[in-house]
């Protein structure tokens, strides 16, 4: 038996033609790109492009993305950035739900830079199963210190 009811969630917005859908979803590529694309191209050494950690230097040095650069939102001028200029700048910071890449890419594109903002952050990489550097101590698992960070905590991770 079929079930035909009277209101669908799907359809309630209607579906934006195909010519706009393809603009919008390639705008999209163009501010974003994901840890898998970073991966491959950091292993294949790629040119051109730089990988920005936005999120605090303690956290960066407690672990980051290899060869990414310590780069806190707040802390982006003009002098900071002068050795990235010609370069495609990838930011991230800690979960879809952080702003810190957010807030990065909106001060480099200010100044002049290409942007793109790594979807989910430090955290996507992680749970791909990509290396990370840094100086957490590698019996700490990433949820224990995700949690250890949004209980509010500062500074380098230190067991509680």
């Amino acid at each position: 038996m079929s079930r035909n009811p009277a209101f669908s969630f799907v359809f309630e917005t209607p579906a934006a033609p195909a010519e706009l859908a393809q603009r919008h979803f390639l705008a999209k590529l163009a501010v974003e790109t994901d840890p898998s694309d970073v991966h491959t191209d950091l292993s294949r050494e790629q040119k051109g492009f730089a990988v920005v950690d936005a999120r605090t230097t303690a956290a960066f040095a407690d672990l980051h993305v290899p060869g990414a650069i310590s780069l806190p939102a707040r802390s982006i001028d003009e002098k900071s950035v002068e050795s990235l200029r010609g370069k495609l700048i990838v930011v991230y910071c800690w979960t879809s739900s952080c702003n810190a890449a957010t807030k990065a890419a909106a001060r480099l594109s200010a100044l002049g830079f290409q942007v793109k903002e790594m979807i989910g952050g430090i955290d996507a990489w992680v749970r791909e199963g990509y290396p990370v550097e840094g100086e957490l101590s590698r019996d700490v698992s990433f949820d224990e210190y995700l949690r250890w960070h949004h209980a509010g905590h500062t500074g380098q991770f230190r067991r509680v």
